[in-house]
Parts: C-alpha cells; sequence; structure tokens
C-alpha cells in the first residue's frame, strides 16, 4: 500500500470533471455549440470554471471545485421524522450521505424523476450533501465580467432561490445562469435547522 496523497474519491472526482470538460470542448453535430465566454472571441478561460444544472427550466451553477460527483438516482433508504426535501440517504461511493430534493427544499412544484434526473453531490469543507436535480448540461467557464451581483431587471434571481446565490452570469447577451453559493445552501439555517 502506497501513501498516494490522491483518494481514489478524488481520481474519480478529476475523471468525472474531465469528462465534462472534453464533452464541453467537443461539440456534438446533433447538439449547437454554446459559447462560453461572455463576449464573442474572447478566450473563455480566464474565469472560474462551474457545473451548470437545470430546475424549473432554469440554468443554475455551482463551482466545479465544490461537486465531488453526478450520479444517477437509484436506490434510496427513506429516513423516517424528517423534512419532506430528505428524501433519504444513499451509498455513495462508500459513505453514507444526505439526499436532499432541490425542488421541494425550494417549494417548487414537485416533478417525475425522468431519465435526465442527476444526483448532485457538493462538498463545503467536510460536509457532503446530494442534491436531486432536474438535470446536468455542462462545465463551463465563467469570467469574472459575466457575473453580475444581485437581480437585475432582464434576468432578476428566483426569490425562491436568492438567499443562496451569488449572482448571475451574463452569457452571450442573452443567457443568465444563476450563481449558487454551496457555503450558503449547505450551512443555510434551513438545511440545518428544519422542522418536520
Amino acid at each position: 500500500m502506497t501513501n498516494d496523497p490522491i483518494t481514489p474519491m478524488q481520481r474519480q472526482r478529476e475523471a468525472l470533471l474531465q469528462q465534462l470538460r472534453d464533452q464541453q470542448s467537443a461539440p456534438s453535430s446533433s447538439q449547437p455549440s454554446r459559447e462560453n465566454s461572455a463576449v464573442p472571441g474572447t478566450a473563455a478561460a480566464a474565469g472560474d470554471q462551474y457545473l451548470v444544472f437545470m430546475l424549473q427550466e432554469r440554468e443554475f451553477a455551482v463551482k466545479a471545485d465544490a461537486v465531488q460527483g453526478v450520479e444517477r438516482l437509484t436506490s434510496l433508504t427513506p429516513v423516517p421524522n424528517v423534512a419532506s426535501w430528505v428524501k433519504g440517504i444513499m451509498n455513495l461511493r462508500g459513505s453514507i450521505v444526505s439526499l436532499v430534493d432541490l425542488r421541494t427544499f425550494f417549494e417548487l412544484e414537485p416533478l417525475s424523476h425522468t431519465p435526465r434526473t442527476r444526483v448532485l453531490s457538493l462538498q463545503y469543507n467536510e460536509m457532503v450533501i446530494c442534491f436531486i436535480v432536474d438535470s446536468i448540461s455542462e462545465m463551463l467557464v465563467v469570467p469574472a465580467s459575466a457575473i453580475i451581483n444581485g437581480s437585475i431587471r432582464q434576468s432578476p434571481i428566483p426569490t425562491w432561490c436568492a438567499p443562496y446565490a451569488t449572482g448571475i452570469a451574463l452569457l452571450n447577451g442573452n443567457r443568465a445562469v444563476v450563481l449558487m453559493d454551496v457555503a450558503r445552501l449547505v450551512f443555510s439555517e434551513k438545511m440545518q435547522h428544519y422542522e418536520i
């Protein structure tokens, strides 16, 4: 046994992130390519990397360094006497983690799970929580110049997610991606001290 500083979980995370980067850089013929920079013709490399997911037909993103993985929704174990948005626990690569339905957490209309439904596992410090989202779309580099803090008239941050958002990334002049703050979400009062 070697004293390798990189754990198997970190290797899996890096492999997933690389796979998403490869998918982003190689547009398929069936899907039009999306420009990742805020201004056409500028280099997309100057900015932070985000993972984009869908919820209620809106695009949201979290910083890639907080993403532990993306999984298909498989078996979960329900837990009694918890908030309605805690769907249960699941085994994630040998660790038992909580599974939160983000739609229910935000008090949105429920949606049946589809083949595109994904489990997004996020980590902040030592806390790992998995979130059920409608779908995952891509890995995206967001330049700092494309980020607008707060809300704007053309594309306001929805009130139901405003406490957990850091701003909006405006890309190509017409694409608005709400940037979520993982720490605000994971350590929010609602998440930490819920009532049944």
